[in-house]
């Protein structure tokens, strides 16, 4: 093996000439995480890999690398040609949103440059940070217009591996089941699986795999197992993406350490841009009234609607969302006397719309579609003082999605108006780049207590499951909170319920339930409510385990509003410590499972010493709790 050391600018590169297989390591600045990119075959040329170490032991085992094009292939046919020396990259920026308002991260980047054997070149660059890995492909086009054909990344497990992953569906609305076998049990044939997958490759060891930073003309990913059950490939949204000059891919990630380390992560908006919106005093986390929960075609009806504003005008709640159907509403007012109503009484009203893309059904439809009649509507909402806007059925991660997406996104910039997506992908850091982009459903959530029985008894597991796997990535729109029965009943318990808004993080955190249940729970649960922050300052996991039991804290101000839930249909006592908090002197209240699962036991401003940090909660059967600690 010949190394040769050349300048080629500022880019120092390791020249490689082998026909032995060679290894070159990234490692994260901590030295717990380690990447080595890897070619192997009798000869110069075979298949490109990488390989995962964690704290010295492999966790991923030869992952493959590649791309394809109608004029390039780089797949089985590569060669390791030159790596870049270290450089070191640092990620420090302000977030309106999110599970943390200061984000700091440092990483070490290498770039791999692989030769194919017609001479091309496909470079990979690969980051490492102490919470996980990141890895995109950059590739010039030789022709003047070229097509992505095949990405050929494929994540290898060690077999038996823990998994929770959902199967794919274009909304990301599946729960995510345990399996060891990479198989759903009721329906083995399903080899599609959406982001983002949880992975334990070791005991206490976990693996979150997932994507960031769409940009126009990317399309989303997913993943394939269809051929090996513990080598995840990931498939594109699109047969064909278009480019020239110089194309570069989304960010490939890898999440990974703890659970603490994952569940704390935000590594999905360190890699993706910066924010593009320079005036951002207009965008602000809150508390919203929705009223489609109780009263499906509720928005038809003016009183209704007038009912929810109430509600937030009374639980001090920002804002009201106005939902489907507003453009027939009747029964004494429309939807300029319902956001005039809104704005007489102190609430900003928010409105739904379609996406005119997959389900041409609810209205209003097709006013978002053309730039010439977004824009108009747009103005419209503005100039009646509309904050934002709910837009719902998307159609998939093809490229014509996301660019549809980001349209809306950048459009609503000038208008000063707020985005929700529903029926949608999930986020992939755009809540970074724009930061008006406040939440995205993505997961099978509360609502389905309205479509079927199923939410029913598996809640509790799935709500113990989604911290650690959807809501990791960004702010999940679940709208948690539902102490009252709709067409199926919940048997989660009151504490459990309460303490979903604060462990689900969602810039705009919608409470669905009638405004009479939330008028008869307790004062203060009321003031609990009414005094919920909707966007944090730190979060810290406390305990937890996917689909058993988590326990959260987040951090607003000086205050920490700490909740827990229990995933299993038995008693379960939730330990934690609160020794990281630094909250010793400083006084707790607690709302806890009362006698019966329609119940609270609440205990106020009771003084926390220093040989009281650590608690033990005992939780009903799918039960939980809340504390606030000031």
């Amino acid at each position: 093996m010949n190394l040769l050391r050349k300048t080629w600018g500022i880019v120092i590169a390791v020249i490689i000439s082998s026909c032995h297989s060679a290894t070159f390591d990234t490692i994260s600045p901590d030295g717990t995480l380690k990447v080595g990119v890897v070619t192997t075959k009798d000869g110069d040329y075979g298949k490109a890999a990488f390989v995962v170490h964690y704290k010295g032991d492999s966790i991923l085992f030869r992952s493959e690398l590649g791309l394809e094009t109608d004029a390039q292939k780089f797949a089985g046919n590569l060669r390791l040609k030159s790596v870049s020396e270290p450089k070191s990259v640092i990620d420090d920026y302000r977030m309106i949103t999110g599970k943390r308002s200061h984000c700091v991260n440092e990483a070490s980047e290498r770039v791999y440059s692989l030769e194919n054997d017609e001479g091309q070149t496909l470079e990979v660059t690969f980051r490492v940070y102490n919470d996980g890995i990141a890895f995109k492909y950059g590739l010039k086009a030789i022709s003047d217009e070229e097509h992505i054909i095949n990405e050929y990344t494929a994540y290898a497990l060690p077999q038996g591996s823990k998994r929770w992953i959902q199967q794919y569906d274009p909304g990301y609305e599946k729960f995510f089941p345990l399996s060891t076998d990479g198989k759903l049990a009721n329906r083995p044939e399903v080899d599609l699986w959406g982001y983002p997958a949880l992975i334990e490759p070791r005991d206490s060891v976990f693996v979150l795999i997932t994507e960031a930073n769409i940009r126009r003309g990317h399309c989303g990913s997913f993943l394939y197992n269809g051929d090996n059950r513990d080598n995840y490939q990931v498939r594109l949204g699109d047969k064909k993406l278009a480019f020239s000059g110089v194309w570069e891919s989304p960010w490939r990630l890898l999440i990974a350490g703890s659970l603490a380390d994952i569940t704390e992560s935000t590594l999905v908006t360190d890699v993706s841009d910066p924010s593009k919106v320079e005036d951002t005093e207009w965008i602000k986390p809150g508390m919203v009234s929705w009223i489609y929960w109780a009263y499906n075609h509720g928005s038809q009806d003016y009183q209704i609607v007038k009912e929810y504003i109430d509600l937030a005008v009374k639980m001090k709640w920002p804002y009201d969302l106005i939902d489907w159907e507003w453009d027939v509403m009747r029964n004494g007012g429309n939807i300029q006397d319902a956001v005039k109503y809104a704005l007489s009484q102190g609430v900003k009203p928010l409105v739904w719309y379609n996406s005119s893309t997959n389900w041409i059904g609810p209205g209003p439809l097709f006013r978002l579609n053309k730039k010439a009649d977004r824009e108009k509507e747009y103005k419209w909402l503005s100039d009646m003082g509309v904050a934002g806007i709910k837009v719902d059925f998307f159609s998939g991660d093809s490229v014509s999605t996301m660019n549809y997406y980001i349209d809306l996104l950048e459009d609503a910039v000038k208008y000063k108006l707020m985005l929700n997506f529903h029926g949608a992908t999930i986020p992939r850091g755009w809540q970074r780049t724009y930061p008006h982009m406040m939440s995205v459903e993505g997961v099978y959530g509360a609502e389905w207590y309205n479509n079927t029985p199923v939410l029913t008894n598996r809640a509790a597991e799935h709500n113990a499951t989604l911290p650690f796997t959807r809501n990791v990535v960004g702010p999940m729109d679940y709208t948690p909170g539902t102490f009252s029965d709709s067409q199926h009943p919940h048997i989660t318990s009151y504490g459990h319920e309460l303490a979903l808004p604060i462990i689900f993080e969602s810039a705009l955190q919608h409470m669905p339930d009638r405004p009479s249940v939330y008028y008869d729970m307790p004062e203060p649960v009321k003031k609990l409510l009414s005094d919920l922050p909707a966007a944090w300052d730190d979060t810290k996991l406390l305990t937890g385990y996917p689909g058993m039991e988590v326990v959260m804290a987040r951090r607003k101000g000086d205050v920490w509003y700490i909740a827990g839930i229990n995933g299993t249909n038995e008693p379960r006592t939730l330990c934690f410590s609160l020794k990281d908090l630094s909250v010793a002197g400083k006084k707790i209240t607690l709302f806890e499972d009362g006698t019966d699962d329609r119940s609270f036991a609440i205990e106020e401003n009771l003084p926390l010493s220093e040989d009281e940090m650590t608690l033990e909660i005992k939780c009903l059967p799918r039960g939980g709790f809340v504390a606030v600690i000031k």
